[in-house]
């Protein structure tokens, strides 16, 4: 193995950092100077980089009923590149407070859908962009009671319409397989409950 191979850069030189926008979101000019795999800096190389909060993402799951409760939302993103920007989802929210990301889960599981939950799985965290994107994602297992889920919430003030369903966590999974289910947090979450399951049933249900 050589030592560039095995060399772990660590080194990084900020020139000059500027905010370009800031409003709901922010952007920021970099430029920056990097330590390469050989031992050497780079050039001085400009960036661009969206300056997001950190994201809760929650997949509720009832492990009695095996099902999963998906939400569906208009996403401005998805507007213009796919014939419906309705898109399906999980409960999730950014961290824009002094909160934990365990406490954003649960808040947003009531504003979002009207659920509680009474456990959280870890998943995983991951950062979905970071080619060009500070935001670091929370990915939880929640387990809730979809028995009485269903309906629309979301908060007026922020103009949320989030439409609420219960779905088999087979048709979901499906859902991932047909590309009716396009966002990278769901496709995770859905995809881990599918390795994990018999495991997360048995937890799950004795809590």
């Amino acid at each position: 193995m050589t030592d560039i191979a095995k060399s772990t850069p660590n080194t990084i030189e900020i020139v000059q950092r500027d905010n370009a926008y800031k409003g709901f979101y922010q952007l920021d000019r970099v430029q920056l100077r990097h330590e390469k795999f050989d031992g050497g800096m780079s050039r001085v190389i400009n960036r661009e980089v969206f300056v997001r909060h950190d994201a809760v993402c929650v997949l509720p799951y009832d492990p009695q009923r095996d099902e999963v409760v998906l939400i569906e939302q208009f996403r401005i993103g998805a507007m213009g590149r796919t014939g419906n920007p309705w898109l399906v989802e999980m409960v999730a929210g950014l961290i824009d407070k002094d909160e934990q990301p365990e406490e954003v889960a649960h808040r947003e599981a009531e504003e979002e859908a009207g659920l509680t939950f009474s456990a959280l799985w870890p998943i995983t965290k991951y950062f979905p962009s970071p080619g060009g994107s500070t935001e670091f994602v929370h990915l939880y297992l929640g387990r809730c009671d979809s028995s009485g889920a269903g309906g629309v919430h979301g908060l007026e003030e922020e103009a949320e319409d989030i439409r609420v369903t219960p779905w088999a966590f087979e048709d979901a999974l499906q859902a991932v397989r047909d590309g009716k289910i396009s966002n990278a947090a769901s496709i995770i979450a859905l995809q881990w409950l599918a390795l994990n399951r018999a495991e997360v049933r048995v937890s799950l249900i004795h809590i």
